[in-house]
């Protein structure tokens, strides 16, 4: 997901997409701690997308701990 389409979700959605790349990012944290993971480059995208969301909440002072 780029800037752009995460620029153009309104909050609410920003906030799921928010705790989406979260939760995917420690799924991947957890199968490379356990060997499972093949594709490691996978981690460093999903860090990046993590990154980019909060990013995107942060410009529009939104809390990115609210659930």
């Amino acid at each position: 997901m780029n800037a752009k389409d995460l620029r153009e979700m309104n909050e609410r959605e920003l906030v799921e997409q928010l705790a989406t790349a979260r939760k995917g990012l420690f799924g991947l944290r957890f199968q490379h701690a356990t060997g499972e993971l093949e594709n490691t480059a996978g981690l460093r995208t999903a860090k990046r997308d993590l990154a980019r969301v909060l990013t995107v909440a942060r410009e529009r002072e939104i809390d990115p701990n609210r659930k």
